[in-house]
C-alpha cells in the first residue's frame, strides 16, 4: 500500500511538472499584420525618452530593430539612414531599437550606442529596450528586423514585418526593395501587397529569465 501510495505521489509531481504555468512572456501575444501597438517610451541615445506617442503626428513610423554588434546590421546601416532620410520628410521616419543583452556583447551597450550613433550621425533615434519588453511585444528575433507602422488617428497598425530588402549583405545585389514598396504603397494610400517576409541577421540576445 506504501509503494502504491508512493508512486501516486510520483506520478502526481510529474503531471504538476509537465503542466506548470508558462512564464509570463511566452504566455504574451505578439503583434501581427493588422495589430494595434501599445504606446511604448525607450531611452535615446541624447539621454532622452522617446515614445511611439511622439509621432502622432505623421504617416506612420519605420521601426526597425538592430544592433552595433551584427554583421548584419552594420551591413545595413547606410541603408537604414537612406530610409530615414527618404521617407522622414513624407511622414514615415525611422526608430532604431536596439534589444539585445549588453551582457552577451559589449559592444551593443548604451555607451557604445551613443558612439556609434554619433560617429555615424544618426538622423534617428536610437532607442535602448534594455528590459527588452518591446521586443518581445513585437515578437522580433533578428537584427535588423523591420515593422513598418501606419497611423491612424491616435493608433498604430503593424502593416509590414521582416526584411529591409533582399540583399542581406550585399547592398549592390539589392533586387526587391521590401520596406519601399511598403511605404510607397501606404503613402498611396494603398495596402501592402506583401506584407511579411523572413528577416535575415543575428539573433536577438535574451537575458536569461
Amino acid at each position: 500500500m506504501k509503494a502504491w501510495i508512493s508512486l501516486l505521489a510520483v506520478l502526481m509531481i510529474a503531471a504538476a511538472a509537465t503542466f506548470a504555468p508558462v512564464p509570463p512572456l511566452a504566455e504574451e501575444k505578439v503583434y501581427t499584420i493588422g495589430d494595434a501597438v501599445v504606446d511604448f517610451k525607450l531611452k535615446n541615445v541624447d539621454g532622452r525618452l522617446v515614445s511611439l506617442s511622439d509621432y502622432k503626428n505623421g504617416r506612420g513610423v519605420i521601426l526597425v530593430f538592430t544592433s552595433n554588434h551584427c554583421p548584419f546590421s552594420k551591413a545595413y546601416e547606410e541603408r537604414i539612414m537612406a530610409l530615414d532620410r527618404k521617407y522622414a520628410v513624407a511622414g514615415f521616419p525611422v526608430i532604431a531599437i536596439q534589444p539585445n543583452d549588453p551582457g552577451a556583447y559589449s559592444e551593443d551597450s548604451f555607451e557604445n550606442m551613443k558612439i556609434r550613433a554619433q560617429e555615424k550621425n544618426y538622423s534617428f533615434p536610437y532607442l535602448s529596450d534594455e528590459s527588452q519588453t518591446v521586443a518581445h511585444a513585437f515578437g522580433a528575433t533578428r537584427t535588423p528586423e523591420a515593422f513598418i507602422l501606419k497611423r491612424s488617428g491616435d493608433r498604430f497598425t503593424v502593416e509590414y514585418t521582416g526584411s529591409i530588402d533582399d540583399s542581406p549583405q550585399i547592398p549592390a545585389g539589392v533586387r526587391r526593395r521590401y520596406v519601399e514598396d511598403a511605404v510607397n504603397n501606404l503613402l498611396l494610400g494603398r495596402p501592402v501587397v506583401l506584407t511579411t517576409t523572413k528577416a535575415i541577421g543575428c539573433a536577438i540576445k535574451w537575458k536569461s529569465m
